[in-house]
């Protein structure tokens, strides 16, 4: 059985799940995603690991999630500034802390994907690969996905040229050569191999 599952068998409730988009990439933000699902929502059956959706998939559940009065969301966006400061990792973990700090519910226990605890104020279960077993991970790593996906659409725009519609900012063949060509963008973290 599911750590969700369990736990809100056992009456623990609210319950947030965890997760974030964009540790990996060489520019763009970091974004961390809450979300609370009232347990009888018919969206439980239908979330998955973000990654194991097509994109249009991925952004019908996305607007069914945002739009639902059966969800309780919040979101963080931490960008390349912020990340070249403090690292990636502690900037990944502010970016949940916030994205639970704008919960219109404070939760009474969280589950994150990963192995590692954001600081916040209920109990934290650490749950590895999570966004495949925990419904409530599974639609905060579709809400920072398709958020960050959203963010780096619009920047591909600001900043033609290096591809930002299609990788997203991850380390491609393509990717690398543009920074190569036109050096590094406002949006580019600088702190990561490859960029500068």
């Amino acid at each position: 059985m599911p750590l969700e599952e369990d736990l809100i068998a056992r009456g623990t409730w609210p319950l947030c799940g965890i997760d974030e988009a964009g540790r990996g990439p060489l520019a763009g933000p970091v974004v961390a995603a809450a979300v609370i699902m009232d347990p009888a929502s018919p969206l439980r059956d239908r979330v998955r690991d973000s990654k194991q959706l097509s994109g249009p998939r991925r952004e019908k559940i996305f607007l069914d999630l945002v739009s639902s009065a059966e969800v309780h969301y919040g979101v963080s966006v931490l960008d390349a500034a912020a990340i070249d400061e403090m690292n990636i990792l502690q900037a990944t973990l502010k970016a949940m802390a916030e994205a639970v700090s704008h919960l219109a519910v404070p939760p009474r226990v969280a589950l994150v994907d990963g192995n590692t605890l954001p600081c916040i104020p209920c109990t934290c279960y650490a749950v590895i690969r999570g966004d495949q077993t925990e419904p409530s991970i599974s639609a905060a790593s579709i809400i920072a996905k398709v958020t960050r996906d959203r963010i780096m659409t619009q920047m591909d725009k600001i900043y033609p040229g290096y591809g930002f519609s299609r990788h997203k900012g991850y380390p491609t063949p393509d990717h690398y050569a543009a920074i190569r060509t036109l050096g590094a963008s406002p949006i580019h973290r600088r702190s990561f191999r490859g960029v500068s």
